[in-house]
């Protein structure tokens, strides 16, 4: 079977040849796909109405259902399927550590979750989102397993490193060894592990590892992914003596990979997870045709964190005067929390470093932790913010519920109101406090926000309408509800950023076609205005206040107030 040129061309600057292998699996797999994949024409990418909820598959028990299938019931019930399009399933398969970032079988589904068929249940209300998890895969494993044993055909599958070489380059995402050693039936094996000793890292320069999860890759999309999150793909091709990290080996092989999904499964989206700085990130966008439709927006967390603990909005509205996708046929995955810490990477060449050190500390007063990660030079310095979102914002033992709230949604409005695709943590959702047991009992900082619930315990809860959970909770379905009537929330449309004084004060519009909307915001604990004269003057109804204000008059704007201005209802 012949390879289309482009493929042919991204093998060759991968390994500098074209593997046999991979060319006819990858010829294959196209060839297989053409009739019963391949659909006519490009579908649409994404609407105004996409929003996404990132969840574990494990995420809410109740007796006699499994944790999958009481997901969907929860959703529903709360009648969640009208205010939220896709649920990206955090990694669902048998796995030994991580919670589930440390997989065993790529092509099965923890029985401790449910099954395919619960998956498939959910995508008949949702469209779905599953986690590649490409860079390394349990030491359980069985090809791992293989490996240790000295089976040749799994010979050339991991990295074994020599570890008297020079590593010192390589850009390490946590303060753990590089290499682990593991004995074998031929000896001891210094095995490349980026993340843990648990998570062993696949060695892409094997074609047929390449090739391995390019078909699980066209299998998640045949299962109903719509959109494929590539975990931690920015170190994928080692070589040592470089930092390892963004390789052009590996923006080639994400450009591969969608390459494929383009011609098996159109309109299959491809997301990259890269927690770097801010330049570094979008590179994955590539020429915004060839590579990653849409990359995680990782400054804003911290960013908006900085703006309200600050009171200082200047450096926030800078950095959205210059977010602009390449193409129509890319945007930004906006979000501000998600099952890891709040990275603080994302901040570099943004915000001064004493001021990241003050986030710090103030995360630490509100119950966080703060992980760390080992420099170049040996050195560590934050990587992380171990910590809820919403205890994030404010300290609980210092400001009421009701404030509270108020000031978290207000992060949240900002997050649903910017440029991009808005991705919703469940712990967002529903107002999770920070699980101190889960840290003390796993000994892990990222389990403050990884709480799995009993369904009692949650709806108990949201029971009770005074609670800061059950404020959160409705007043993220408000915002959801209003957001999906109004079209200027298209991810393509665009953004102007009003050139506003950063004393909590921010403002933008939004246009996609004929639709027009203004975005103000108060970050600050205090009231603020804006001129008449900064926003375009028929928009003047508050689609969230259900509100006509007057034209030609200042806008007020409530302490953590956000405004969505239209011409009218």
């Amino acid at each position: 079977m012949t390879l289309e040129p482009t493929a042919t061309e991204l093998l060759k600057e991968i390994y500098g040849t074209v593997p046999p292998v991979l060319a006819d699996g990858i010829a294959e797999l196209i060839s297989t796909a053409s009739a019963s994949d391949a659909k006519a024409g490009q579908p649409q990418l994404w609407t105004e109405r996409d929003v996404v909820l990132i969840t574990y598959a494990d995420q809410i028990r109740q007796d006699e259902m499994t944790p999958l299938a009481t997901l969907r019931s929860f959703l529903i019930d709360h009648k969640l399927q009208h205010l939220i399009d896709c649920v990206h399933l955090l990694p669902f398969c048998p796995y030994t550590s991580d919670d589930g970032f440390s997989v065993i079988d790529y092509l099965a589904v923890d029985p401790l979750s449910g099954t395919w068929g619960d998956i498939a249940a959910l995508g008949e209300d949702f469209t779905l989102m599953f986690d590649l998890v490409l860079n390394h895969c349990s030491q359980q494993h069985e090809w791992f397993q293989r490996y240790l044993v000295g089976d040749p055909e799994y010979a050339e599958y991991f990295i074994d490193q020599n570890p008297s070489e020079d590593l010192s380059e390589v850009v390490r995402p946590r303060s753990l060894p590089l290499l682990t050693a593991f004995e074998s039936n031929t000896g001891t094996k210094h095995i490349w592990t980026t993340f843990s000793e648990d998570q062993v890292d696949l060695n892409y320069a094997n074609p047929n590892v390449m090739l391995a999860m390019i078909r699980t890759l066209v299998e998640y999309a045949r299962r109903g992914a719509r959109i494929i999150r590539l975990d931690a793909i920015a170190f994928l091709w080692k070589e040592p003596g470089t930092p390892c990290i963004h390789l052009r080996q590996t923006h080639a092989a994400v450009q591969l990979m969608r390459y494929i999904l383009d011609q098996v499964a159109p309109g299959t989206l491809v997301l990259t997870e890269t927690n770097v700085p801010h330049d570094e990130n979008i590179s994955y966008f590539g020429n915004g045709n060839n590579e990653a439709h849409m990359v995680y927006q990782f400054s804003l967390p911290p960013l908006m964190l900085d703006a309200i603990h600050h009171a200082d909005t200047s450096i926030l509205r800078d950095w959205l005067k210059d977010l602009k996708p390449p193409t129509d046929n890319t945007t930004f995955f906006n979000f501000t929390a998600s099952h890891d810490g709040v990275g603080v990477r994302p901040l570099e060449g943004i915000v001064a470093p004493e001021r990241v050190e003050r986030l710090a500390e103030i995360v630490c007063n509100h119950g966080g932790r703060v992980s760390t990660r080992q420099k170049s030079d040996g050195s560590n310095s934050p990587y992380e913010l171990n910590i809820s979102y919403l205890d994030a914002v404010a300290d609980r033992n210092q400001v009421p519920a009701a404030e509270h709230s108020r000031r978290f949604l207000a992060t949240q409005a900002v997050m649903l109101s910017i440029q991009g695709m808005p991705a919703i943590y469940f712990h967002s959702l529903v107002g999770t406090p920070n699980d101190q047991d889960g840290v003390v009992t796993s000994g892990q900082n990222r389990r403050i926000n990884r709480h799995k619930y009993d369904r009692s315990e949650l709806e108990s809860a949201l029971d009770n309408p005074h609670s800061l959970q059950r404020r959160v909770f409705d007043g993220y379905r408000r915002l959801l509800q209003v957001r999906s009537e109004q079209k200027a929330f298209h991810p393509a449309a665009c953004m102007q950023v009003i050139d506003l004084p950063g004393d909590g004060r921010l403002a933008w519009i939004r246009q996609h076609g004929d639709h027009q909307l203004a975005v103000l915001v108060n970050l600050a604990d205090e009231p603020k205005t804006i001129a008449a004269i900064e926003i375009p003057q028929q928009l003047r109804y508050d689609q969230l206040a259900e509100e006509q204000l007057q034209a030609n008059a200042p806008i007020e704007l409530r302490p953590f107030q956000v405004r969505w201005l239209t011409s009218g209802k």
